[in-house]
């Protein structure tokens, strides 16, 4: 039987077909969104990402899938009620992967308990018949029988919220995975090096680098859709080098503790940190995640580096509502990801302020454009994008088809006892590759759940390419535990190259690249 997801396979479709109607350039959360959108629709499609699917903004979120408390606290009622219909969509056709997740404010005032309270029933209101569970206030004694670890002095009780929670790089597998399903083809390492244009000047294709060979392509497309998040500004550039800056990057920071730092299944909403912003613990795989930050920069970067005073703001902000104290030498790992968000027109907002609905650019080349956003209404953005294309008769009339399309891996009942849950459908072949061959059952660590079985998978069906693929986005170890991470390394990488035929060479080449990577996880 044919592996659809088969490089080579993949690679000759590139070169087989001489005119393709979409080309999607960028392969985080919006450009797969966009590509799946566009083949379900009917169209020929094609996606380029320059390095790994979710190797940016993608996989470094809050591990959230939201309408946004805080936007409901700003007025945003928009873009929360979108984000809300988008999270009851993507529940419902990603059951593997997005749980409904409780949360508790907890309150050290009565204001605080009434007003959260009050606030939190129109944000249930919003979700309407998509609501993942009613919002309730709670009891001193409840917040404390649910939050072990929670401050007692001044407590008054808690209010109760459900939102969705889920594994963002794995869902972007599984987007890719789904697009080429329904017949897309989509390709990580290969990168955009030029914009092709006809005689008139509008773009009629790209020319494309396979980052594996170094062989160039030139293909031709009818749309080219820039979907690539905080590098959109070089697109934009490489089209037009007098573009103005359209993307004003802001980095969150995430850090990872232990779950003895948050016992139990609540997660934690803390809404009004000392600078106006929100921060959440959210349990993880048996781990808390905590972020997160918004700190305007100007560059920016495949890696991110989080910054020592933004590490020193989460763990500030954690102490103060945890009677567990937080210190550096607890953090298991940290990670920063860079939001792409919409340049605004007043220079003086400051980045909380500044929208997180997204917007289309037409380019007069034709180029379209797509920025700003975020993971919850990846979907909505690209239906939105694929009808602009459509209004501007570059592409047949089509409707979408999205909303009640399942995702690789959600067919089934899902099993959360099992860890393997995440794998949905798939799971069973996993399990089987176990059957089969007992030494895939090993652990890759002593102190960690993951298997060789998970890392043959990634490999062979989830399109992995490199130790930072696997470690990072298919089995996310860098982000559970960096050092843990870089001691698997050289395993992952012998089992790398046992199945792509590489040399000892690639190998030591291979750790020596991650181990780059993962320091700057360690605090």
């Amino acid at each position: 039987m044919k592996n659809l997801f088969d490089r080579t396979r993949l690679v000759n479709q590139l070169k087989s077909r001489s005119l393709w109607d979409v080309i999607v350039v960028g392969g985080g959360a919006t450009g797969l969104g966009i590509a799946l959108d566009s083949v379900t629709r009917g169209y020929s499609t094609l996606l380029l990402e320059q390095s790994d699917f979710a190797k940016g903004t993608s996989s470094r979120s809050t591990k959230l899938v939201h309408g946004g408390v805080r936007y409901l606290a700003q007025g945003n009622i928009d873009l929360v009620k979108e984000s809300l219909y988008e999270r009851g969509v993507l529940y419902k056709n990603a059951t593997h992967l997005v749980g409904n997740q409780s949360f508790i404010i907890p309150n050290y005032s009565w204001w605080d308990h009434f007003f959260y309270t009050f606030g939190l029933k129109i944000y249930d209101f919003l979700a309407g018949k998509l609501s993942l569970g009613a919002s309730h206030r709670i009891s001193k004694e409840e917040t404390i029988s649910r939050l072990h670890t929670v401050k007692l002095e001044k407590l008054k009780g808690g209010v109760v919220y459900h939102d969705g929670q889920f594994d963002d790089s794995r869902l972007a597998i599984n987007l890719a995975q789904t697009a080429i399903e329904h017949g897309a083809t989509v390709l990580n390492y290969f990168k955009v090096e030029n914009l092709l244009k006809n005689d008139s000047g509008k773009i009629n294709g790209v020319q494309v680098k396979d980052v594996e060979t170094e062989s160039l392509y030139s293909i031709n497309g009818k749309v080219v859709i820039n979907a690539t998040g905080v590098f959109a500004d070089a697109i934009l550039k490489m089209d037009d080098a007098a573009a103005k800056k359209r993307i004003q990057p802001s980095q969150g920071v995430h850090l990872v503790l232990d779950k003895s730092f948050l016992p139990g299944n609540d997660a934690i909403m803390i809404p009004k940190t000392s600078d106006g912003r929100v921060l959440f613990l959210v349990p993880w795989y048996n781990r808390i995640v905590v972020g997160t930050t918004d700190t305007l920069v100007d560059s920016y970067s495949l890696e991110p580096l989080a910054l020592k005073k933004e590490i020193a703001f989460i763990l500030e902000t954690a102490n103060r509502y945890l009677t567990k104290q937080v210190t550096e030498n607890d953090v298991l790992s940290v990670f920063a990801g860079l939001r792409p968000l919409v340049a605004p027109g007043d220079k003086s907002k400051k980045t909380k302020e500044i929208s997180r609905s997204h917007k289309i650019i037409i380019s007069n080349s034709g180029l379209i454009s797509i920025t700003g956003g975020k993971w919850t209404t990846y979907r909505r953005m690209a239906q939105d994008t694929l009808n602009k294309a459509i209004a501007l008769k570059k592409l047949p009339v089509s409707k979408c088809k999205t909303k009640n399309l399942l995702i690789h891996g959600a067919k089934g009942d899902v099993d959360r006892s099992n860890r393997l849950y995440i794998y949905g459908s798939d799971q069973k072949a996993l399990i089987d590759l176990k059957i089969h061959v007992p030494e895939y059952r090993e652990k890759l660590h002593p102190d960690l759940e993951f298997t060789k079985a998970e890392v043959i998978w990634a490999i062979r069906n989830e399109m992995a390419r490199t130790v930072d693929d696997v470690l990072s986005r298919r089995v996310r170890v860098l982000f559970l535990d960096a050092k843990v991470a870089m001691e698997i390394a050289p395993v992952v990488a012998v089992i790398l190259a046992k199945e792509l035929q590489k040399s000892d060479d690639w190998i030591s080449g291979q750790i020596k690249d991650f181990n780059q990577i993962a320091r700057n996880y360690s605090v």
